[in-house]
This record gives structure tokens, C-alpha cells and sequence, in this order.
């Protein structure tokens, strides 16, 4: 089974720099400092300094980012500012609207979505009602294989990830709520 990547396929270090560009253009270094572990971001998804310029050189790559100019640095070269192209803020968009697809992935992925969705003001609405939609799916499917007839637990591995899914229903439910006032 091959690990290689399509062209197409981005990791949750790229996304959140492209995020991170599209909520505001600016250089891998600033960029950097919002994906360490103690930054906001970084809470979420933390990504090493030279990881980020690494994820930023393929968004170039890709076309998804582009140079739009240049400030200079505090004690060397002057930093490129960058910025996503229309490419870009299309990808981040569909890929905001796209529903986590394992239940495993709620807690980065889906919170990754949510950071940046709301720091580039991308509504996001229908992408958690389709997120409601399959954990109900995965939360049914667990249930059937997480118990036997008599309600005893039958699988402790399918039993954690239905409390997981049921988790995931009740997080749905409180940000729903919350942007339902």
C-alpha cells in the first residue's frame, strides 16, 4: 500500500498555513509563531518552524500562494509576504465545507476547520450539519457493534469510539447552539 500523497492532497500543517494566509497575508516566520504549540493555533495543530517554510514552499509549489511583497526583518534579510491566490482561498473553502471523515479526526482536522473557518469569517454551517450527519451514521454503526443482544458490552474498542461519537454529537450540538443565539 503506497503512503504517497496525490498532487491534490494537502496535510493539516499546509491547510493551516494556507488558514492562516487567508485570514491575513503575511511571512513564514509570523506564520511560524502562530503554529507553535503555545499559540492558538498551534493548540490545535502545532507545526515546527522548519516544517511551516516546508508547507509554505508547497503551497507555493501549487500555486495556492503567492509573494505580494516584502517587509524587513528584525536582525536579517528581508521577509516575503504571502498571500493565497484565488486557487487558494477556493481549496480553503471547499476544503472548510468538507465534513471530517473519521471519527479519529474530530479533534485536529475538525478543530482546525473551526479556528480557521472562523478567523477567515467562512461560515460553516452546513459543513457541521453534514458533520452531525455522519457521526449519527458512525454512532448507529458503533452502537450495533459495541454491544451484544443483551446490551453487554461486546467490543471495548467499538464501545470507546460510540462514547467518542457520542462526544462528537454533544461538541456539534453546543457550537449549533452557540451560533444559533
Amino acid at each position: 500500500m503506497s503512503t504517497k500523497r496525490t498532487d491534490q492532497e494537502l496535510l493539516l500543517g499546509e491547510w493551516a498555513c494556507l488558514g492562516l494566509l487567508c485570514a491575513e497575508p503575511s511571512h513564514g516566520f509570523a506564520i511560524a509563531a502562530q503554529l507553535r504549540p503555545d499559540a492558538e493555533i498551534g493548540r490545535i495543530w502545532s507545526v515546527s518552524r522548519p516544517l511551516t517554510y516546508r508547507s509554505l514552499d508547497q503551497l507555493g509549489d501549487r500555486g495556492l500562494i503567492h509573494p505580494i511583497g516584502s517587509e524587513p526583518g528584525h536582525a536579517g534579510p528581508n521577509r516575503t509576504i504571502l498571500a493565497p491566490t484565488r486557487s487558494g482561498r477556493a481549496r480553503l473553502r471547499r476544503w472548510l465545507g468538507t465534513p471530517v471523515e473519521h471519527l479519529r479526526d474530530l479533534r485536529s482536522e475538525l478543530l482546525l476547520k473551526l479556528a480557521l473557518a472562523d478567523r477567515c469569517d467562512i461560515e460553516i454551517g452546513d459543513m457541521l450539519r453534514a458533520q452531525r450527519e455522519r457521526l449519527d451514521a458512525q454512532s448507529a454503526a458503533l452502537a450495533a457493534t459495541a454491544f451484544d443482544r443483551d446490551g453487554r458490552v461486546a467490543d471495548t474498542v467499538a464501545l470507546w469510539r460510540y462514547e467518542a461519537s457520542l462526544a462528537g454529537l454533544r461538541y456539534i450540538d453546543q457550537l449549533e447552539h452557540r451560533t444559533s443565539r
